[in-house]
């Protein structure tokens, strides 16, 4: 078992939790994206998400950030849950749902879950408010 691994389990990150952060799922940036929103939380740790929506629908969702494991892993795991789901259905994950489905984060980073979630939502406050604009 890695170094890491042991210090996350420690830290009280689900095994899903440090797959997600490990393998860097849905890290990395899309080429031409329907919208690309960035959002620095209180802690100081920075989330860039990149959405690509076609007709109301996410087809596909990366994101960058700056920061610790549980901003890396709420990350992942928000992207992985908006694929193929429209903007309304997407709009309705609370950072509950983020924690749920990664089967558990550290209490203490619970925040990440709300960084993650607040970048999508202004991802999407964007992107609907350039769509009003044509």
């Amino acid at each position: 078992m890695s170094e890491v691994r042991r210090l996350l389990e420690k830290s009280g990150y689900s095994n899903k939790a440090i797959e997600y952060y490990l393998k860097k799922v849905n890290v990395g940036r899309i080429e031409n994206p329907s919208v690309h929103a960035t959002y620095t939380g209180p802690c100081g740790d920075t989330l860039e998400v990149y959405l690509k929506i076609e007709s109301n629908v996410i087809k596909d969702a990366k994101f960058q950030a700056v920061g610790c494991a549980g901003a890396f892993s709420s990350g992942s795991a928000l992207m992985e849950m908006v694929k193929e789901k429209t903007l309304e259905e997407t709009e309705k994950i609370t950072e509950t749902d983020i924690i749920s489905f990664l089967e558990g984060i550290p209490k203490q980073k619970i925040h990440c879950a709300c960084l993650a979630s607040r970048t999508l939502q202004k991802a999407i406050e964007k992107y609907r408010s350039s769509r009003a604009d044509t």
